[in-house]
This record gives structure tokens, sequence and C-alpha cells, in this order.
């Protein structure tokens, strides 16, 4: 236990009694009440996730684009100043070094946001690359994130900020006084599904910015919200993990990620990836939900009728808001189809399964 950082707020996630564990080597609230009681409430209401614990990157200058374009797998060129990009860093082997999130700041200031278990990986990896005099700066022990996620997050966060909240598109973000703090990011992202801000501000005002977003919450029944409920929304949305759905060797094309992955322009792996595509990809990642009792589980093998082993089945769990098993995993391409029955080995018994159109929950049931 020594050994894991913790976030500024540590002390309040204890004090609401928390359960806490190691995440990414931080020490991090995984959940407060229950994973299901915490789901519903971003699903239908509102609630606060510490998401502190994830890596920030300052890259400044003339060529900070041109480092970015060759790094990162999507056009970050179609950006303008106040849009975020989502994006993968490839690797050489045909793998995903990680996937992160884009923010122009102005056309030579931009900040990568990337997963808290690869911030050394990613730092080092960008760093190799920086063939471009780009200035580099990892302000991640500086920041602390909360994601206000939910339907009800625009209205009960507007109290505290001049911006108008329900004016900033999806994947857009603002620079603007929020809680009487400066210069907060205010980003209209989310790993939820359920929309709502992410909030970049300076450590020392975060316990402030806390107990102003719960106070003017009240209203709304805003919950704080652990990882546990981040991982059941995120999968609900077919929203790839990484170091489960995608990895060091998983190509962003089998991850579904082509339209992430810009052909239009050089970056790493680029030649090989294009061949990839060209000549089709062997396996691909399919969202399922199980026609019969049961959880799947990553590692599961996904198998066809006979019992023949077709694919592994990468996240799994019991989907608080439809009541039924869900899953994804990398199935052989003949199986990829959406409708396609399948079977997900449980514990040795067969449990029948479909392969859906993602997002695996429809917000409107069809």
């Amino acid at each position: 236990m020594m050994d894991l950082k913790k976030v500024t707020l540590n002390e309040i996630h204890e004090q609401l009694g928390a359960k806490m564990v190691d995440f990414a080597g931080f020490y991090m609230p995984v959940r407060y009440s229950s994973d299901k009681a915490e789901h519903l409430a971003v699903r239908e209401g509102v609630g606060v996730f510490d998401v502190s614990h994830m890596g920030e990157f300052m890259l400044r200058g003339e060529k900070a684009l041109d480092l970015i374009q060759y790094v990162s797998s999507n056009d970050a060129a179609k950006l303008t100043d106040g849009k975020v990009q989502y994006s993968c860093l490839p690797n050489e082997e045909g793998g995903i070094v990680d996937d992160l999130l884009i923010y122009r700041m102005s056309a030579t200031e931009y900040m990568l946001v990337v997963n808290a278990s690869n911030i050394e990986k990613d730092w080092n990896w960008i760093s190799s690359h920086n063939t471009f005099g780009v200035e580099m700066e990892n302000i991640s022990d500086q920041i602390s994130l909360l994601a206000v996620q939910g339907p009800k997050a625009t209205e009960a966060l507007q109290p505290l900020t001049d911006a108008k909240l329900a004016d900033i598109p999806y994947y857009s973000f603002v620079k603007g006084t929020f809680a009487g703090v400066p210069d907060v990011i205010i980003s209209s992202t989310g790993y939820t599904g359920a929309g709502g801000f992410e909030l970049y501000i300076p450590n020392e005002q975060a316990e402030k910015v806390w107990h102003h977003i719960f106070e003017v919450g009240k209203p709304y029944n805003i919950q704080p919200i652990g990882l546990g409920a981040r991982d059941t929304l995120r999968l609900e949305m077919g929203y790839c993990l990484y170091g489960n759905d995608i990895d060091d060797v998983t190509s962003p094309l089998e991850a579904g990620l082509s339209w992430i992955t810009k052909f239009n322009k050089d970056f790493i792996n680029a030649e090989n990836l294009k061949k990839q595509k060209e000549t089709g990809i062997a396996k691909k990642l399919v969202g399922f939900v199980l026609e019969e009792g049961g959880v799947p589980r990553r590692g599961y093998d996904i198998e066809d009728a006979s019992g023949q082993k077709i694919g592994q089945v990468t996240s799994g769990t019991m989907s608080p808001s439809m009541n039924k098993g869900i899953g994804m995993g990398y199935v052989n391409k003949p199986y990829a189809k959406v409708d396609t029955e399948i079977f997900i080995n449980i514990r040795g018994k067969q449990k029948k399964a479909t392969i859906v159109k993602l997002p695996i929950y429809k917000k409107i049931e069809e």
C-alpha cells in the first residue's frame, strides 16, 4: 500500500466510506455504495467520478502538430481550437501503445490525455519520436480530473460557471471560471455515454470544486461514483478499455477503430496497417448479449454451436441497465456479423449469446 500514488481528494473518498483499491498503481475508489446503484445514478441522474489518475501531457511549439500526426493514428490536422479528438498511438508491430484524447488549445499547443497505467510508457514513446523539437511537459501530477456524468449534469453544474454548458458541443471544450476557479478546462467528453463534462482543475483547487459540485448537485441527488460503475457504463457503450479490449498486440482495425485510423498522412506503422486494411483482418472485436443466465468474464472462450473455439471474451459483466450478461471479445471474422449466434463457455457450460451492434445498451430499447 505504501507505494500506491494517492490522488488529491483521497481523504474525501475515505471519509465517504469508499472501498479503495490499487488501480494502475493509484489508490482509487472502486465503489461507495454498490456498483449497480452508482451505475444507475449516472444513467438516470448525475454522478461524479474522480479520475485524477489519468495522465496529461502538454505539447508546445511550431511542430507540435507534426509530432502528434506522426505518433497518432487519427488526423489531428482536422482539430480547431476548443476541439477534442479520440485517437490511438500505434506501435511498430501493429498493436496499440495506448488510446488517448487530443485537445487543441491553439495551433502551437495541445494537451494529450492518456491512461493512468500507461503514463510513463506513453511519455517515453512520444519522447523517443520527438525529433521535431517540440517542448513536452508532463503535468499529470498537477491536475485533478473530475468527470461529472449523466443526463442531469448540464443542469446541475450550470450555476457554477458563466460558460453556457448546453452550448458546448460533444468532443469540445472551453476554458473558463468554474466554482470560482479560473482557467478550468470544461470538456464535453466522458466514458459513460450518459453525457456530461470532464473538469481539469489544479490540485490545490480540487477540494473546493468537489464541495461546490456536491452543493449545487443536491437537488439532483448527485452521487460520488467509483471505478466499478465506470467500467460497467463504458462496457454498455462498447468503449474499449486499454489492457482488456486493446493492447500492444491488437490492431486498431481489429478493434473496430478504423474510424480513427486515417491513411491520408504518414504515421508510425501506417504502411503495415494499410496492408492489413487491404488484405482484411482475421479477427474482430464485437459486442454481445447473453440470451440466457450467466455473467461473461474476461478470458472466457467464445465458441460456435459445436464447441469449437472461435474467440475470447475481453470484457464482460452483468449489465445494470439491461439485467443481462453482456461483453466484448475478439471472434474470427466469419462470426463477426451482427445477429450471429455465438456461445460463451462459462465454467464448462455453453451459454447462448448474440452479437449486437454497438453500443450494446441502446437508450431507447428497440
